[in-house]
């Protein structure tokens, strides 16, 4: 294995040969310097995994030294060394991009501290990642197969994305192909639980049915509003609960989680259905029903949501809530601008709403383009891609200025998605609908045991488009494909995120409520 190479600059080199020594001991090469010149000499002519640097030395100072250093390096860590602790100096250090700083005197166990820390923290860290996942992996092995109610599914749920995030920051691909094994597992069990326990849902003296697409408003949001609360709410199309939680480092800045809980959405798990069942508080068989103006069939031409405002003052009427309301659907930067310049005039409202669409396009431009595809090529890169968005998007801009208002802040979607590997081979006419997760038709033809069957769609409470038409699901992470051109379109879409079936990620999505810091 190759050693460490460390570079110590001090004026007073010789007095710390103890110290060397000790490092030497422990298996680390150091190089040293005694001015900042002949630091940035070295630096130049070889290569360090760490440098540490005096702050005060006769000629360039440490702080000029570290800002050359860091235009040759600026990915090796540098830890600064001073005799002062005076604030303005340490602001400057650590505005400088200093890695660490010590005070003198140091002793070796510091200096060997500060090492790893800097060096070996990576592996420090994935060493206790893996240890702690292989002792946990056992107990969610068991909670999978004990499972038997809804919630026992948000736990095994929010126990595997906990780990998943956890194994994010860890470089054991070992430990993450056993995270994957597991995590297929847990949905081969989920898909099971929905097929065995979907219908029963609809049942109203069901106690143990979970919160629904067509219950978020009248069991979550006006209840709220009946308290006296002014409340926002975000609908961020297709984020599944791991995006929520890697956004929400950058949300608990100007709000606290006042609840954090996991819904189930509608099947399919698409905008179409499951969208429109929030806003009109209604399964889509009875929007089709009670406002036909309002539906818009599979087989129809126009968009299936474009009456989102409508259901929702429909719904509100239909319950008697009197409650103002301000909607608006952001799909592009220009439509945030707008909202973030003129939301100061839409406080007078008691429910304000607002639908952001990009997680959705950019899943879908991930399977478009290839580009995308490169830059999101696994879950921890989408949520990456997901995470430099958000803090670059007019989203976070409109929720810090939210944390000046007295309100409750709820952000919520309507679906999530699943990185999609396993072709499952199924034959319907040109009617048939394109997902790729579920399929609306009349003629399928398909392995029962490979899908999950709806042949009466109003059991469901979903609507079809002729006497004959069924839904059948996908599960787990397979997709659906032709026979015809089969190759050609699974290369092209396995590994894509899709969503429309059933798996924990699609069906077990956030609905948060949050309150503001000031």
């Amino acid at each position: 294995m190759r050693k460490i190479r460390i570079l110590w600059t001090d004026d007073e080199i010789d007095v710390l040969r103890s110290h060397i020594l000790f490092l030497e001991e422990k298996g680390y090469e150091v190089v040293t310097a005694n001015n900042g010149d002949d630091a940035i000499r070295l630096v130049k002519t070889d290569a360090f995994d760490i440098i540490f640097l005096d702050e005060h030395m006769p000629g360039l100072s440490g702080l000029e030294t570290l800002s050359t250093i860091k235009t040759i390096t600026p990915g090796t860590p540098v830890v600064m060394i001073t005799k002062s602790e005076e604030e303005d100096i340490m602001d400057e250090a650590i505005g400088a991009n200093i890695d660490d700083y010590l005070i003198k005197p140091v002793k070796p166990n510091q200096i060997l501290l500060s090492i790893k820390k800097n060096i070996d923290f990576k592996r420090l860290i994935t060493e206790k990642t893996a240890m702690a996942y292989q002792a946990e992996f056992a107990n969610i092995s068991m909670l999978i197969k004990e499972t038997r109610t809804f919630n026992d599914w948000v736990e095994v749920y929010r126990k595997l994305v906990y780990w998943e995030l956890e194994l994010d920051k860890s470089d054991d691909r070992g430990m993450a192909e056993i995270y994957y094994f597991q995590l297929t597992e847990a949905n081969h069990e989920f898909s099971r639980f929905i097929k065995s326990n979907y219908f029963c849902w609809f049942d109203e003296n069901n106690e143990d049915k979970p919160l629904i697409s067509p219950n978020i408003f009248c069991q979550r949001v006006f209840p709220i509003l009946e308290e006296g609360n002014k409340v926002f709410l975000i609908l961020m199309d297709n984020l599944r609960f791991d995006q929520w939680k890697i956004i929400f480092n950058d949300i608990q800045e100007y709000f606290r989680i006042e609840k954090e809980e996991i819904y189930c959405s509608i099947l399919p798990t698409v905008t179409q259905y499951a969208r429109n069942a929030i806003f009109s508080g209604l399964m889509p068989l009875e929007i089709g029903r009670i406002y036909p103006d309002l539906w818009i069939d599979e087989d129809e031409e126009k968009g299936k949501n474009l009456y989102e405002e409508e259901l929702l003052i429909r719904q509100m009427k239909r319950l008697e809530k009197k409650y103002s309301l301000f909607y608006e659907k952001i799909n592009k930067l220009s439509q945030g601008k707008k909202l973030i310049e003129t939301i100061g005039n839409r406080f007078n409202n008691q429910l304000l709403v607002v639908v952001y669409n990009f997680v959705d396009i950019l899943s879908h431009a991930r399977t478009e383009m290839e580009m995308i595809r490169e830059l999101a090529n696994d879950e921890a890169a989408y949520r990456s891609l997901t995470l430099s968005w958000f803090r670059h998007s007019t989203l976070l801009e409109l929720i810090r200025e939210l944390a000046n208002h007295d309100l409750k802040l709820i952000i919520t979607t309507d679906h999530g998605s699943i990185r999609v590997h396993n072709p499952v081979k199924v034959v319907g006419d040109r009617t048939t609908s394109t997902n790729l997760r579920y399929k609306l038709g009349k003629d399928l033809n398909y392995n029962r045991d490979e899908i999950f069957e709806m042949t009466e769609p109003s059991k469901f409470h979903l609507p079809k488009i002729t006497v004959s038409s069924k839904y059948i699901f996908a599960l787990n992470n397979d997709f659906f494909a032709y026979p015809k051109n089969y190759n050609y379109y699974v290369n092209y879409y396995r590994n894509t995120f899709q969503h429309g079936g059933i798996s924990m990620q699609e069906m077990l999505v956030p609905f948060i409520t949050l309150t503001p810091l000031s």
